[in-house]
């Protein structure tokens, strides 16, 4: 898939504000710092699109960015950022679950995990309520580039060893750099297989 335009579309709390009409979405989400900015830069090849932050939990809003005039792609808030307030922690959980619960566009979703950091439980226990409510969701392993080869095979078999012990088969996963670009065609080559459905 050639990614011709990209663009910032509208930003809000509130997912009965989302864009209208039946264009195919892909959210992305994950732990704070995970560089889920990064990657939707990466694979969108428009470096200041999504705004990355080296403070973690910067996103608080739905982000939506239209594709190709085709499909959107959605920055969801990052998840689990400890130093939040409670009430600003419990706000973006009602942000997000509203999102991907009652957005019928949502395609599918792109849980990010740091390839780095051994399987946390926040991020298990995330999938599982997924599974429990029967979200479609893929896995996106970030910042390969930080690993060497084998480290990174390790710790991906690693973590699909631990999900084994929970699910029956495995979601689609993805290994990614958005330093080197890994990942980028196998992403877009998905996204473009469930446009077509």
């Amino acid at each position: 898939m050639v990614i011709k335009s990209a663009k910032f579309e509208i930003s809000n709390s509130d997912v009965s504000k989302c864009p209208a009409g039946t264009r195919h979405e892909y959210a992305f989400i994950g732990r704070s710092n995970v560089g889920k900015s990064s990657l939707i830069n990466m694979l969108t090849n428009h470096s200041g699109l999504a705004k990355t932050s080296q403070t973690p939990g910067k996103t608080m809003l739905i982000n939506h960015f239209l594709i190709n005039n085709e499909w959107y792609i959605v920055d969801l808030p990052g998840y689990g950022y400890a130093s939040r307030g409670k009430e600003s922690r419990e706000q973006l959980k009602v942000i997000i679950e509203s999102y991907i619960l009652r957005r019928e566009q949502m395609t599918n979703l792109f849980v990010l995990v740091d390839s780095r950091h051994k399987p946390q439980k926040i991020d298990l226990e995330f999938m599982q309520w997924l599974g429990e409510n029967g979200v479609p969701f893929s896995i996106v392993f970030t910042k390969l580039d930080k690993l060497g080869l084998n480290v990174g095979k390790a710790n991906i078999g690693t973590y699909k060893q631990v999900l084994l012990e929970q699910w029956e088969e495995l979601p689609p996963i993805f290994v990614t750099s958005s330093v080197d670009g890994r990942g980028r065609e196998d992403l877009l080559a998905y996204i473009e297989e469930l446009n077509k459905l």
